[in-house]
């Protein structure tokens, strides 16, 4: 086993699946002579030559539309965008065509893509590099949404979306980039999906996702300190949702805090909420708690950033609202 960074086992998860399956090539900005804005290609061009590694043109709509193209007729594109915020300028491509060909052709075309690249907030970047979409896309029927939180879950599942024979959105974070991990040696592959309890608990249960999770865990060790035991899951994957792990857990310890990234209206978390209410109503001993950005866009300013983004101290306010030890 050696340790690998996020950055390099996105490579090695997308370079094992084109050595395995010659249909799969990467397109996107700076991914070939670059090796990728954040250097999850590094030495993919070389292996695998311009044909199948292609820089593309600053013109997302454009590439994102001949990838579709190349999905329909038997290719498995993996589109890397610079960033999410600028997915928006294809989003066209993303719902109207990738996420609804499938039932608009009665099942005669298959989308097997993948698009990828870094979600949400990075520092101080400004409001339009700064945005979560992975609500909006989780929204769309037809799509499958991955937020993976550390290194081994990146490569087991980013290795799972590229063999779907749906289009998935695949949502990294640039902050995470250089996080290590000690990574196995042999083949595995994690099924889209299903959720992982990253911390056992009894008092509450804290549900996150991508790089928040850190929060998530540190939040836990704090409110463990504080004589709260907290379970802490990672969805890994936002559509489809793990919604039995999530309900097992809360029938458990009786309270639930959901932390993300994005804004608080028609999120994430309102999701689940109304899906405990719903399916685990008489197990809650408090109402369900969301920490989420604020409802505004994110301030350039590192002040009022800080301010701005979900912290630590605001999961462990919320849990401990939630267990009542305010």
């Amino acid at each position: 086993m050696a340790i690998k960074t996020f950055r390099e086992v996105i490579a090695e998860a997308m370079s094992e699946e084109m050595r395995r399956d010659s249909s799969v090539y990467l397109m996107g900005e700076e991914v070939a002579e670059y090796n990728g804005a954040y250097k999850a290609s590094k030495g993919m061009l070389d292996e695998f030559g311009p044909e199948r590694v292609i820089d593309t043109p600053i013109a997302e709509g454009g590439f994102s539309g001949i990838a579709v193209g190349s999905a329909m007729t038997g290719c498995r594109p993996i589109v890397e965008y610079m960033t999410f915020n600028f997915s928006l300028v294809a989003i066209d491509q993303i719902i109207n065509n990738a996420a609804k060909m499938y039932q608009m052709s009665g099942g005669q075309w298959n989308v097997p893509i993948v698009f990828r690249g870094p979600t949400g907030s990075a520092g101080q970047l400004g409001a339009t590099h700064s945005q979560s979409f992975d609500n909006w896309y989780a929204n769309c029927p037809g799509l499958k949404v991955i937020v993976p939180s550390n290194p081994y879950d990146a490569k087991g599942l980013l290795k799972s979306a590229i063999r779907d024979n749906d289009p998935v959105i695949f949502m990294e974070s640039e902050q995470m980039y250089g996080d290590k991990m000690e990574m196995p040696d042999d083949e595995y592959l994690i099924p889209i999906g299903v959720a992982d309890i990253k911390k056992d608990g009894t008092d509450l249960t804290i549900v996150s996702y991508g790089k928040l999770m850190k929060n998530a865990l540190a939040a836990a060790e704090q409110l463990e300190k504080e004589g709260i035991s907290a379970e802490v899951i990672d969805l890994r994957t936002i559509r489809p949702l793990d919604y039995d792990t999530i309900l097992n857990s809360v029938k458990k310890t009786n309270r639930l805090v959901v932390l993300e990234e994005s804004w608080p209206y028609g999120s994430i978390g309102t999701e689940i909420a109304y899906m405990v209410q719903q399916k685990a109503f008489d197990y809650l001993d408090a109402p369900v708690k969301r920490v989420t950005a604020p409802d505004i866009s994110a301030p350039y300013s590192p002040d009022l950033f800080k301010e701005w983004f979900p912290s630590i101290e605001d999961v462990v306010e919320a849990g401990k609202s939630v267990a009542y030890k305010k």
